[in-house]
């Protein structure tokens, strides 16, 4: 087939009856893991794209519409945290956007796939790159098992998983959400990648049908990707202590440079949901 007419599908949502078509021109590598299937393709629109088993993990022209959110939020409401565990992001993409506050000390990763983060630093050195920084440690692990040899030691657990299929099905599970808080030092916050609330309503109400009988404070916020689901995907947003509209603080906010997307305005609107996504929560 002609390079022209080579198009991408997401396969989750083709075998939901939808789809996002992407144009491809090229294919840059692709590698079967022990875990899954990674690809990195060059598309007419969206630069270069990261697949996993054949969904997207984010495109260069849009991932810091989700980097951005999954860190500042959280950041900007703990502004005191010291010590970081990110579960997943092997792309380095959360980790950069973390190493933006100047309080942040040491930053743990967490990826199951040493794959991920090398095809990363090949292809996107401009995420990976935060990899190499002194103050991150990368651990090739089990996240699930991880955490339980962590406790009361983080002050924020930031999981930047894919979907809840294959290796990241377990980081969905009320276990998972308990063993985070024994983690957690008594005023940390926890934030999970939480699907999208138009097509994963039964993920986002399993989610918290337990997440609020194990942290006093549960929220869900969202930011805007094009090339997501829907065009949208939501975070968890689970706390011992803060509150993510009471306590942000707006000072940390505004000291955050080379942001494209999250400021102190999208922070707080984030939280503000469509009236048929509320009831999710209840």
């Amino acid at each position: 087939m002609n390079n022209k007419d080579i198009w991408i599908e997401e396969k989750l949502e083709i075998e939901n009856g939808r789809a996002l078509k992407i144009k491809i021109t090229k294919s840059l590598e692709k590698v079967k893991s022990k875990f899954q299937e990674i690809e990195v393709v060059e598309s007419q629109s969206f630069g270069k794209i990261l697949l996993i088993d054949e969904v997207i993990m984010f495109t260069e022209a849009d991932e810091f519409c989700y980097h951005e959110m999954i860190a500042h939020v959280p950041l900007c409401v703990h502004s005191k945290a010291q010590k970081v565990l990110v579960i997943g992001g092997g792309d380095g993409g959360t980790v950069r956007e973390i190493l933006k506050h100047d309080n942040v000390k040491e930053v743990d990763v967490c990826e199951i796939d040493e794959k991920v983060i090398e095809i990363s630093k090949r292809h996107f050195p401009y995420l990976a790159n935060s990899l190499d920084d002194p103050r991150v440690k990368i651990y090739c692990k089990d996240g699930n098992k991880f955490i339980k040899d962590h406790k009361n030691e983080y002050d924020l657990i930031i999981v930047d998983s894919s979907d809840p299929i294959g290796p990241a099905e377990v980081l969905f599970r009320k276990e998972f959400y308990e063993a985070m808080s024994q983690s957690l030092k008594n005023n940390g916050i926890v934030v999970t990648q939480a699907e999208s609330f138009f097509y994963h309503q039964k993920i986002i109400k399993s989610l918290f049908s337990f997440i609020k009988d194990i942290y006093p404070i549960s929220e869900y916020y969202y930011t805007l990707v094009p090339t997501y689901p829907s065009g949208m995907i939501g975070f968890t947003f689970c706390s011992k202590k803060y509150y993510p509209i009471n306590d942000f603080n707006e000072t940390e906010a505004l000291k955050l440079t080379d942001l494209k997307y999250y400021n102190k305005d999208i922070h707080r609107a984030a939280f503000n949901l469509p009236t048929f996504v509320q009831e999710y929560k209840q």
